[in-house]
């Protein structure tokens, strides 16, 4: 009896894979299937499962992988701020992995959404919460969800109500390249300068005022810059507290967007304690999830009537759909996240910006200097003398990006904050010789 017990037990252990051990094998897997497609060049190497820190290793695989591979396009190295056009941000191997598993499975989508929209509320302090196809959606879904309540004759109006309670009010300073998101649900736009302006425009029609939470940051809407470049602020800009102050005075709701205002992780749950009926994340830039995932949390009512808009369900934002993979893929980011010590992360993008500012100090003509951005961390802003070096911003920008390795960053700023070990030193390479080569061509 003991015999076959064990005996069972050996079998057991064979067939019980360790999880870790069965996703590894899954990426192996994935990885030579494409390579045995024939969509990979003639011997060429397979591409690792893990990152590797070698320079040499990082510049091989920027030139044969999966994007060249499969399509022919070029990948980047990304000294650049988390924007969506440019990819976003880097997803955690444990976020690829769950959502590996996740990709094993069905449910009921509608379940899903709820669940994770009730353990976002929890870490945000908010009421409730839903999963949207990125900060735009957010922004679309949350103002659908103020013009129409959970009237489903309204819902079904939309993007052409027939009642007068459809303004968003933004202040002048709070306008952004985004903000069409609000007229593509179905409201008008009014914009306000002045503070008094500004609570003068709240009417009986106004459904939904809008804040934008980098204002307290900078008042250009761009990727963060040098902070000794920033323009003193408005006295007559309002504040996002200021706007959710109003707006709780006067009974409409507020929705602040602060899609790239992380870090602090602080920012999660500052302006649902503020009183903000609505406010909008990015999931894939500093969270790290999903580049098409986006939140928007806040008051029941206001989440509840958002979901009848949102997919699974049939409403405006019913094309806005998010996968069961995405969903665990941001939901683990998210829980990563909270976990993260903020001080040592934002030093150690500090620490290669240094190092990085350190590496061109040389070169005759560029000045390359360690800025504290308007966010509150470093960068490498580079700037040089066109008699020296014959080249507009625009040409450098242009050819770092077609050259070898191809690098993109943010105007005259070097963002180190994306670079994994490793790449630090080709970009340092790359410019080191690619400003060298400019000074002998002048």
């Amino acid at each position: 009896m003991t015999q076959n017990t064990n005996n069972k037990s050996k079998q057991s252990n064979k067939l019980s894979w360790n999880r870790r051990e069965f996703l590894a094998t899954g990426a192996i897997a994935g990885v030579a299937g494409i390579m045995a497609s024939g969509c990979a060049k003639a011997g060429a190497p397979e591409t690792p499962a893990v990152r590797s820190s070698d320079p040499e290793v990082i510049a091989t695989n920027l030139q044969d992988n999966v994007y060249t591979q499969l399509l022919g396009v070029r990948p980047h190295i990304g000294a650049h701020e988390h924007l969506s056009s440019l990819s976003g941000s880097r997803m955690p191997p444990e976020v690829m992995q769950a959502m590996a598993e996740a990709n094993n499975y069905f449910v009921d989508m509608n379940d899903l959404h709820l669940a994770a929209g009730q353990r976002i509320a929890e870490i945000m302090g908010a009421e409730d919460a839903l999963i949207t196809a990125g900060g735009f959606a957010a922004l679309m879904i949350g103002a659908a969800a103020s013009l129409t309540g959970t009237d489903t004759e309204r819902i079904k109006a939309l993007p052409h109500p027939t009642w007068s309670k459809k303004d968003c009010l933004f202040q002048k300073a709070h306008r952004f390249f985004y903000d069409n998101a609000f007229q593509y649900a179905g409201m008008n736009v009014v914009e306000a300068d002045t503070k008094s302006a500004f609570e003068a425009a709240i009417t009986d029609k106004t459904a939904l005022i809008f804040g934008l939470a980098s204002v307290e940051k900078q008042t250009a809407v761009r990727p963060p810059f040098p902070a000794k470049h920033r323009k003193p602020t408005p006295p007559e800009t309002l504040m996002p507290d200021e706007i959710i102050e109003i707006g709780n005075r006067k009974g409409v709701p507020v929705m602040i967007d602060m899609a790239s205002d992380l870090p602090p992780v602080s920012n999660l749950t500052r302006f649902i304690k503020a009183g903000a009926d609505l406010v909008v994340i990015s999931g894939g830039k500093a969270i790290r999830g999903p580049n098409s995932t986006g939140i928007l949390a806040g008051r029941k009512d206001l989440i509840e009537a958002a979901r009848l808009h949102n997919a699974p369900k049939n409403g405006i934002g019913r094309g806005m759909k998010v996968g069961k993979e995405e969903i665990i893929g941001l939901m683990t980011a998210l829980e990563r996240y909270i976990k993260l010590d903020e001080t040592e992360m934002i030093a150690g993008w500090n620490k290669k910006a240094q190092w990085l500012a350190d590496q061109l100090q040389d070169i005759p003509g560029l000045q390359a200097s360690y800025e504290m951005n308007t966010f509150g961390y470093a960068d490498v802003e580079l700037t040089w003398d066109e008699s020296i070096i014959p080249l507009s911003r625009e040409e450098v920008m242009k050819r770092l990006k077609d050259g070898n390795p191809s690098i993109i960053y943010d105007a005259n700023t070097v963002r180190t904050m994306q670079l994994e070990e490793g790449e630090e030193i080709l970009v340092a390479n790359r410019l080191r010789s690619f400003f060298g080569e400019e000074i002998k061509k002048g």
